[in-house]
């Protein structure tokens, strides 16, 4: 039987200029669902108050940047309803510098487009809470601003085991800081805390009583203050809702095939035949608009457009550090804001890099890391809380 979808508009328009994460010109909502909703409420805070829905059923707030006839809606974000009346903040006019909200909900998590070569990422259904995503990779430049800071205030760094080179390398000021380990990215977020006057979020033990400062501490889930209000790495959860942007289903934050005009990877090709199916470039090479001056072939961030939730680079130019343990299946120890495996060897990696072909940037894919490896074609970008 064919379910009939209710749609009740709402005309929320966010004007260029408000913020830079936030305004990208006009945006418009509305829901959809298994039966008419009453829209009570539109809040100055980007709240939306609804009521009419109907409990232990979904329905998806969909968004749109013009009105030409209904036909370029796509979804922003779905929510499980268990009340007939509802609030659910959809975005935030005055984000945290350089962020966005992205808003709480659920989505498939996983590889529910059924690509033969991703084994470990059975789909999942997964709720996250809302959080502040940044908007960019964090780059060389920002990096060395909160560095300064945090070797003045207690913080050492490692020295670059694997890497061999430079600490904490960036082809550029605006390019995406590079050859730093997952220990340095974890101390590195809770400097970055500090210098802004907020509650740090990792600490060495789970009593919580010693900020995360130094060393290569074998960090738990109990390390860690969900609840502060400083900044973090992305579970493995919270990265994804965030890399698809609302836009379920599909390979990559913008739709199922990839070309040098969308993102930073390598382009792999064969005899004039793309390698994989998917991408769409005519040649094999990194991508032609950042192969100058040498490796590493990074690109500035936000070079390209951004997804559904106004993120730039959530697809190639350098991987992202996430806080989760590697492990299968994911969605542990619970489905709703999953942490992770409680114990492991590798933390995972996603989003894929300059160096990576077209297989790696997908929504879906996941990568690893080694605590201690330090490459030029990883990198990072936080998160935090209220």
């Amino acid at each position: 039987m064919k379910t009939k979808l209710h749609y009740l508009f709402t005309a929320l328009a966010l004007f260029a200029g408000v913020h830079h994460a936030a305004a990208q010109g006009a945006r418009f909502f509305r829901i959809s669902g298994p039966v008419a909703t009453t829209i009570t409420a539109i809040r100055a805070d980007g709240t939306l108050v609804w009521s009419n829905a109907l409990a232990g059923t979904n329905y998806t707030i969909q968004t749109a940047a013009a009105l030409p006839g209904g036909t370029n809606w796509v979804d922003y974000v779905q929510l499980p309803v268990t009340n007939s009346v509802n609030t659910n903040r959809l975005i935030d006019f005055n984000p945290p510098d350089g962020m966005v909200l992205i808003p709480a909900g659920s989505f498939k998590m996983g590889n529910s487009i059924g690509d033969s070569d991703i084994t470990d990422a059975t789909p999942t259904n997964v709720y996250v809470s809302a959080f502040y995503m940044d908007v960019n990779l964090v780059s060389s430049n920002q990096w060395w601003s909160v560095y300064a800071y945090a070797t003045n205030h207690g913080y050492s760094f490692d020295n670059n085991l694997y890497g061999g080179g430079v600490h904490g390398q960036g082809k550029a000021a605006n390019h995406p800081v590079q050859m730093i380990d997952w220990w340095d990215a974890a101390k590195w977020s809770n400097a970055r805390s500090e210098k802004e006057g907020l509650l740090p979020c990792y600490y060495t033990s789970g009593a919580q009583t010693s900020v995360y400062r130094s060393g290569q501490n074998n960090l738990t889930n109990a390390c860690v203050n969900w609840t502060a209000n400083g900044y973090r790495l992305p579970t493995e959860a919270e990265w994804e809702k965030a890399a698809r942007g609302g836009l379920n289903g599909k390979r990559f934050p913008w739709g199922d095939t990839i070309s040098e005009s969308q993102a930073n990877y390598y382009s792999q090709w064969s005899a004039n035949v793309p390698c994989i199916i998917y991408d769409v470039n005519s040649y094999s090479g990194n991508n032609t608009n950042c192969n100058t001056g040498g490796a590493p072939y990074t690109s500035p961030v936000g070079f390209f457009a951004p997804n559904g939730y106004c993120l730039y680079d959530m697809a190639g130019n350098v991987s992202e550090m996430c806080w989760d343990w590697y492990g299968t299946p994911y969605g542990q120890p619970t489905t709703t804001n999953p942490t992770g495996p409680g114990t492991g060897s590798d933390r995972v990696v996603r989003g894929g890099s300059w160096e990576n072909f077209a297989s790696f940037p997908r929504c879906a894919y996941r990568s690893r890391t080694h605590l201690d490896m330090s490459v030029n074609s990883m990198g990072l970008r936080c998160v935090r809380g209220f």
